[in-house]
């Protein structure tokens, strides 16, 4: 029973993350002009984020009318079936306002509050990355096709290229960038996208060690978490903790535990 409805979950998670995607691609206005703005003046949502959300949230509800939500541009609902829908419809809004390809839809179904689906769809890229729980993740595109993901082998610290983002509280941001100015001479580099659920795919796929983040809702990372785990990375928050809005960490196991404890001593989690 539970593997067939994990399999439903994943069809209609696929779908409307593909529909949501073109929409996007597709329908981007060439005045696009921010809707509206969150945590700050250029914490941004556009009106393309809100028509995603609502054409994910219409198409789920068709097929599971007793389902429930929590989307960031405001869906939620309980639902009474025991599944909720975890939605970013647009992760990596700033990148998708000025035009950069970085940006991605997240769709997670969640069962008795733990992550069973999810899917990142990448339309800029063609690919897709999906996982059910216990059942591996996959990565889809064009060039490469169907493929079991695996995250990269375990390197040395000061080997690994690692991922982050920033907040846009201007306090909160100028202390990630401390943080990220004493870590950069400990790794190989640092990157940064612009979008958390594509750095936790890039984890999951192998084209980073790690990566880490604080200020992340469960929208930012609920589908991204459950691919690069089942693509074999660790993921937590602080020591002990599962990701959280105080510290996101994914990394290949090996680079997980010492650049969570570097995270730790440079005080990432906190102004």
């Amino acid at each position: 029973m539970t593997d067939s409805l994990h399999t439903e979950l994943l069809e209609l998670a696929k779908e409307a993350a593909r529909q949501a995607g073109e929409l996007l691609r597709d329908g981007r206005p060439a005045d696009l002009a921010v809707a509206a703005t969150k945590s700050s003046p250029i914490d941004v949502v556009t009106e393309m984020d809100i028509a995603a959300e609502k054409l994910i949230t219409g198409l789920i509800s068709e097929h599971r009318p007793d389902d429930g939500f929590l989307g960031e541009e405001g869906a939620s609902s309980e639902g009474t079936s025991g599944i909720r829908w975890v939605i970013d419809p647009l992760d990596g809004t700033v990148n998708y306002l000025y035009g950069l390809p970085t940006w991605a839809v997240s769709i997670a179904a969640e069962q008795d509050g733990e992550t069973v689906v999810g899917v990142v769809e990448i339309p800029m890229r063609g690919e897709t990355y999906h996982a059910v729980r216990g059942g591996g993740a996959w990565g889809s595109g064009a060039r490469e096709g169907e493929r079991a993901l695996s995250c990269r082998p375990a390197a040395p610290l000061e080997q690994a290229l690692v991922s982050t983002g920033f907040n846009y509280v201007t306090e909160v941001r100028a202390h990630q960038a401390d943080v990220a100015q004493r870590l950069i001479p400990l790794l190989r580099d640092i990157r940064r996208s612009g979008s958390a659920a594509v750095d936790l795919c890039d984890v999951a796929a192998g084209r980073l060690d790690g990566y880490y983040e604080r200020g992340l809702h469960p929208w930012d990372l609920a589908a991204g978490d459950l691919i690069a785990r089942e693509a074999g990375a660790l993921t937590g928050g602080r020591p002990g903790e599962r990701p959280a809005r105080d510290l996101t960490v994914a990394a290949s196991p090996g680079v997980f535990e010492p650049l969570q404890r570097l995270l730790e001593d440079f005080g990432a989690w906190h102004d």
